[in-house]
């Protein structure tokens, strides 16, 4: 097999520029991209599922850990260099060209694949919150994702602190998800402006008798108005004050106080 050329050539040979519009930021590092590689575990013979390839860097770090990877990119420009690296692989990446948040995931892998991502800034929490809603358990068997640094700090969160919020108890009531490592704005060209850092996020057993769609509702009212007391943001959600009774939650507490563990309790109470 002939060598892969560096990935600057690549891009230089397609005539390629990260995308402001598209939210591209692209990566030169192989080592870097070798250890986002790494990070779901043993990936050589399993499945990936990777958004917003661009030119490949990460695509290539998959492929060269034994993975068969299926990439979703929009940007056309970017179709011919992945199909050239799909030469170098026969058989191990399935480009398709494509919308990522309209492109039906589950039904493309056999089994339950790994997502890998360095995803483009301007859809990233879109995605992230469509795969935590949907059925469980999921379709994937882990999500590593590259975010702001911010966004990784909300979905990480733990009550009680700045960046604990909705997302933070969406990502966890039925999945663990960690910061596997920070990521410098200068590993990127262009440098975004802010720092960003890469997810690691695994499926764990759904708390029983709880209803997504209850907690999403207790959620948005809570930390829609953080600075109230609970007994103010939670008022318009029929039966929440008598179920913080019924639990003990103290009414004149305020959202960012409030455990995951809690608001999944106060969920399962309101049925």
């Amino acid at each position: 097999m002939s060598e892969l050329p560096p990935l600057r050539e690549v891009i230089s040979k397609y005539g390629l520029s990260a995308s402001k519009a598209l939210g591209q930021n692209f990566l030169f590092d192989h080592q870097l991209l070798s250890r986002i590689a790494k990070v779901p575990g043993k990936i050589d013979g399993a499945e990936v599922f990777e958004v917003g390839p661009g030119p490949g860097g990460l695509t290539r770090a998959l492929l060269q850990g034994g993975a068969s990877v299926t990439a979703v990119e929009r940007d056309r420009r970017c179709i011919p260099a992945l199909e050239e690296l799909g030469g170098f692989f026969p058989g191990k990446l399935r480009v398709i060209e494509g919308d990522a948040l309209e492109v039906d995931a589950p039904a493309l892998f056999e089994g339950k694949p790994h997502v890998v991502a360095n995803l483009p800034y301007n859809v990233g929490t879109a995605l992230l919150v469509g795969w935590l809603s949907a059925e469980w358990e999921p379709w994937w068997a882990s999500l590593t994702l590259m975010f702001q640094k911010e966004v990784a700090e909300r979905i990480v969160a733990a009550a009680g602190t700045e960046h604990y919020g909705r997302l933070a108890v969406l990502a966890q009531w039925r999945s663990t998800p960690k910061i596997a490592m920070n990521v410098h704005r200068s590993a990127f060209t262009p440098p975004p402006k802010v720092m960003s850092a890469v997810v690691h996020i695994v499926p764990a057993e759904a708390p029983e008798g709880v209803r997504l769609k209850t907690l999403e509702n207790l959620t948005a009212a809570a930390f829609g108005q953080r600075r109230k007391m609970l007994r103010q943001s939670l008022k318009g959600v029929p039966g929440a004050l008598e179920a913080m009774e019924t639990l003990g939650i103290d009414s004149a507490r305020r959202a960012e106080t409030v455990t995951m563990a809690e608001f999944v309790a106060l969920a399962r109470t309101l049925g």
